[in-house]
Order: structure tokens, then C-alpha cells, then sequence
């Protein structure tokens, strides 16, 4: 993929989700007990999974439901996200709406965040939810990795929204990406090797997402674009100041990289890295105030499991009844391998404790 992006033929991300989708063909079929429709909701196009009508049954609850994959990779339509809705359908009770917003290439930072916030404000007008039978009272966002970037994102900016009559009442992310002000929290040098997502993967994901240069990647790494003497990022980092935010066991003995002196012409080029769109854990404690009661899941073999273990932490202080399901022994990205060959029993796990807490709290 990257000797062709090299060789200018095409973007290695493009390649990539071309070979993803050669493997993975998958026809828009309803399975027998769950009715699966494509949909287009204010120009987003957005998959729908509908259990059957129960007897006495008014309404139903309903979950958003946004897919990981770097902002560039994957689809509402793969077999992994068709199969885990169509799960999460079928164990709740619930209509899902599966997001399926434009990726990387094609569009880049803010398109993304448009797109998830177009598609979920469409399906909480009030004539929308009653055409799919749900009730207003009982409609979480959710998303794993990019997509928990994205529902964090969007569930913000709904809070803020004061034209909105329906919010969400509950908000869960699956070991999101949350922010880009630190790339040397302990999760990310514990495992900046970490097969799935090592960091220079990550910080390229956001170059990407940022339409950036990837010739800033190694200043991005040593984190020169957040030093001392880079102005613009002063504000942010009483917000992400993982030595008090994280608890000592996830502490352990790594040590915070701070430079003296950086580059502030990145944030120049790139000042998307201190979007709070793009990088939710940095809002103010006036947003996270106003959020939903939130769930989180993170694993400890993840560079991103302290972005969600801080995010936690913030809205606990401001307010937020939270729970954080941390899995010692689990992966990024594990909760979508659930079906062969790549059934793995971390995934069967974390998406299990995952549905219970819809289950117990939509």
C-alpha cells in the first residue's frame, strides 16, 4: 500500500480499504429476526438495524453508532460493524443507526465530525424517531476508536445545541481517541510497539485526519508542537495533565515528556490539533458538565487507554456519573473480532460487558 502511494497511483489508506472490502463483500440483506435498511439521513448515508415489533411494544431505545478506523478505514457495511450492530439490535431491543460518514482521503477534518453530527441531529427530530418507533427519552451515542472520537465530538457539541428538544441520554466510547496534545502519556510509551495501533500509526492517523505533512510526525512524537514556549497550547495543558489524571497504577514509573522549547509553527499549520472537535478531552469543564452519563472502555495493551482513563477522570470532576471497564488483558480494536477467523474470546468479552451496560442503563 505505501510503495503505491509512494509511487503516486493512489493513497495507501484508499488501497487499503480496497483490499479490506475484497475480502469482505457483504450485501445489504435483512437477517431473519432483524430488519437491516440503508438510509440517507440530511446527505449522510447511515445503516439501520430494526428488531421486529413485540407484542404491546410502543416504543423502542436506540443507539448512534459510529466505526473506528482512523477516520480513513473501514465501513458501516463491513461484516465486523454489520455484525456487531446487528448484535447490539438483537440483545437490546433497540433500533441502531450506524453512521457511515465520508473517510480519509476523500475528505479530511472537520468533514467527518459534520457528517456524524448531520446524521445523529436528523434522526433526534422528533417525526424521525417516531418513523422508526423510538423512544426520545432513550437514545445513546456511541463509537470505537475513531468513532469514540467522533460520538465524544458530537455528544459535545449537542449539549451546546440549545435548538435541540432531544439529547442523548447516554453516551459510550470504546477505547476512543481523544486527543493530540500528548503522544508520551504512559499508555503510549508502554506501548508504543504494540502490534494493532503503535504509536507512529496513531500519530500518522491524525496527520491524515489533519491533512497534514508527515514530515511534522517525529516533532509530533517528541511532543514539540505542545512545549512550553508554543503559546497557543498553554491554555490546554492544566486539561491534560495526565500526572494527576491517571491513577498510579497506569502511572507506574514513566515520566512526562515536556519540551523546553518546540516548533510552534506546527500548531500554525495544523491548528486542528487543538480543535476541541477533533480532540475532546481538552473542552472546558463548562461542556463536560452538560454530559450524558458515560460509559468507557479501555484496554491496557493500547496506546489510547489513558486518552479514555483521563476522560473519565475530567468528567467525573465535572459532574458525570461514569463508568470506566478497564481490561487488563485486551487489545485496541478487540471488541469488533468476534467472528471467524478472527473470533477472539477479548472481543466476545469487552462486547458483552458493553451491551450489559446498554442493557442496564439505556
Amino acid at each position: 500500500c505505501h510503495l503505491i502511494h509512494y509511487l503516486r497511483l493512489s493513497h495507501h489508506l484508499v488501497v487499503l480499504n480496497y483490499v479490506i472490502w475484497t475480502f469482505d463483500k457483504l450485501k445489504s440483506v435483512s437477517s431473519e429476526d432483524i430488519n437491516i435498511t440503508d438510509a440517507v439521513f440530511d446527505g449522510v448515508e447511515v445503516r439501520v438495524f430494526e428488531p421486529p415489533a413485540k407484542r404491546d411494544e410502543r416504543l423502542k431505545r436506540s443507539v448512534v453508532y459510529i466505526h473506528g478506523g482512523g477516520w480513513a478505514l473501514a465501513s458501516a457495511r463491513t461484516s465486523l460493524y454489520n455484525n456487531l450492530c446487528r448484535i447490539m439490535a438483537e440483545s437490546l431491543n433497540a433500533v441502531v443507526v450506524s453512521v457511515e460518514y465520508r473517510l480519509v482521503p476523500e475528505v479530511c477534518f472537520p468533514e467527518q465530525f459534520h457528517d456524524a453530527l448531520r446524521a445523529t441531529k436528523h434522526f433526534l427530530q422528533p417525526d424521525v424517531l417516531a418513523e422508526y418507533s423510538v423512544d426520545p427519552s432513550r437514545i445513546a451515542i456511541s463509537g470505537d476508536s475513531a468513532g469514540g472520537n467522533l460520538a465524544a465530538a458530537v455528544c459535545q457539541q449537542l449539549s451546546k445545541d440549545e435548538h435541540l428538544t432531544i439529547r442523548p441520554k447516554l453516551q459510550a466510547l470504546i477505547y476512543p481517541v481523544l486527543q493530540a496534545f500528548d503522544f508520551n502519556t504512559p499508555s503510549y510509551q508502554q506501548n508504543m510497539n504494540m502490534p494493532v495501533l503503535p504509536r507512529y500509526v496513531m500519530i500518522n492517523y491524525w496527520i491524515d485526519y489533519f491533512n497534514g505533512n508527515y514530515d511534522l510526525a517525529h516533532s509530533l512524537l517528541i511532543n514539540n508542537h505542545t512545549a512550553l514556549d508554543v503559546g497557543q497550547a498553554l491554555s490546554f495543558r492544566g486539561r491534560l495533565n495526565w500526572t494527576s489524571l491517571l491513577p498510579s497504577s497506569f502511572k507506574k514509573n514513566y515520566k512526562p515528556v515536556i519540551q523546553t522549547t518546540g516548533k510552534a509553527e506546527i500548531i500554525q499549520e495544523i491548528p486542528a490539533l487543538l480543535d476541541v472537535r477533533a480532540v475532546p478531552l481538552l473542552a472546558e469543564n463548562e461542556t463536560l458538565q452538560l454530559q450524558p452519563k458515560t460509559y468507557i472502555l479501555t484496554c491496557e495493551n493500547d496506546v489510547l487507554r489513558d486518552d479514555g482513563v483521563m476522560y473519565a477522570k475530567r468528567l467525573e470532576n465535572a459532574g458525570v456519573e461514569v463508568t470506566l471497564d478497564h481490561f487488563d488483558d485486551c487489545f485496541h480494536g478487540c471488541m469488533i473480532f468476534t467472528i471467524w477467523p478472527t473470533d477472539f474470546s477479548a472481543g466476545i468479552q469487552t462486547r458483552n460487558s458493553y451491551i450489559k451496560w446498554l442493557d442496564e442503563n439505556l
